[in-house]
């Protein structure tokens, strides 16, 4: 596309003045010249036409002057718009004026050709600049939107509804939580009912941030959940799943993974750790205990790998509280983690509240430690109690 310039001056021979030394420029087609002979007729043009990147100005004219001229083009808001403004050399006062209201630059009569040029240039390269940055800034604002839609879109796969079992509402209590650290994250969590008694529950943390992590998120999810859903043992859902996300895996990604399965009216609980934080069991009476570290490998690695499983008594009044590190490594403006001590302290003062309740508190305790720093990894939260019958 041409570069479009508005000469705007009274005195008519400066019309051919330019259409002659910059004629190379307008038959290749980089320059495209207009002419109007005083500010008010500009003005006309300028807003039936707002495709114009120079103006090249007088500024003694008939009618509308080129300082006026100058402070409307400016009302357009148009910052790609360049104005180069024209007048005597001794009229260095309105010149000055000019510069201070916004012109790009000046040229003095008798114009030196040679030197417009240059000058030309020079503003079409901000003109470039600006346009460019324009383009990026349209480009940031569509991803904002796009990524405002992807929150949304992984929010909606979360299970939101609680309680979630209503005909089980009288054995057992859930409540979970999800806290990207930016758009969208990496942390899942996830529970189903695999028949009327037994219920899955899942929570997993996806290596990296953003939006190869929530894209791998989602992929995770949707496996683990489809294979848990055909009735298998946590032991082979994960066998399963790390080996169709080992062979999927893009950069090397991983998730680490805890999965269990609880039989709401025995108490029995079975569950695989992989590569997982370990969670909390809350005993009726008020004690915390971590599970033991895991042994097992993340998923997504090592594609030939037999995972195992572990096998608990969860009493009534017992709670689980599952969570990604996000939470234990939550830091404050000093770059101090909450860690664990603090955590267990905050589950041994809600130990005997409601499952949202114990959630409920964590956050407290963690945006009270946390202060103004900066949120850096995706906080999730899983509590489950079996209720006394």
């Amino acid at each position: 596309m041409p570069i479009k310039i508005l000469s705007v001056d009274d005195e008519m021979d400066l019309e051919l003045l330019l259409t002659q030394y910059f004629r190379r420029k307008i038959r290749k087609g980089e320059y495209e010249f207009s002419f109007a002979h005083n500010g008010l007729e500009a003005l006309t043009m300028l807003l039936k036409n707002k495709d114009y990147d120079i103006i090249l100005s007088d500024i003694n004219m008939p009618e509308m002057d080129g300082l006026t001229l100058l402070t409307k083009i400016n009302e357009m808001q148009n910052p790609a718009l360049k104005c180069i403004m024209v007048s005597a050399y001794g009229d260095m006062g309105n010149i000055r004026q000019a510069m201070n209201n916004g012109a790009f630059d000046f040229a003095t009569k008798p114009i030196d050709l040679d030197d417009l040029s240059v000058t030309i240039e020079k503003a079409i390269e901000q003109i470039k600049y600006i346009r460019a940055m324009e383009k990026e800034h349209v480009q940031l604002e569509s991803l904002k939107g796009d990524l405002a839609v992807a929150h949304e879109i992984q929010q909606a796969i979360l299970p939101r509804i609680f309680p979630p079992f209503p005909e089980l509402a009288d054995k057992v209590e859930i409540a979970a939580t999800m806290t990207a650290a930016k758009d969208v994250g990496g942390d899942f969590y996830d529970f189903f009912k695999i028949d009327d008694e037994r219920i899955g529950f899942i929570i997993a943390d996806v290596s990296g941030k953003g939006i190869p992590a929530a894209i791998f998120m989602a992929v995770s999810r949707t496996l683990i959940r489809a294979t848990a859903l055909h009735d298998v043992s946590p032991s082979e859902c994960m066998t399963y799943s790390n080996k169709l996300l080992a062979k999927e895996s893009v950069n090397c990604m991983f998730v680490t993974v805890f999965y269990g399965i609880l039989n709401t009216t025995t108490g029995e609980f079975t569950y695989c750790n992989a590569g997982h934080n370990p969670p909390y069991i809350i005993k009726e009476n008020g004690e915390i205990k971590a599970f033991p570290m895991p042994t097992q490998p993340i998923v997504g690695i090592v594609d030939e790998y037999d995972f195992e499983e572990e096998k608990m008594q969860l009493n009534e009044g017992d709670a689980l509280v599952l969570f990604t590190d996000g939470v234990t490594e939550a830091m404050n403006p000093a770059f101090e983690e909450f860690g664990e001590p603090r955590f267990e302290e905050t589950l041994r003062k809600a130990s005997s509240a409601d499952c949202q309740a114990i959630i409920d508190a964590t956050k407290e305790d963690l945006a009270a430690f946390v202060g103004e720093a900066e949120q850096s990894d995706d906080i999730t939260m899983l509590a489950l109690r079996r209720k006394r019958g």
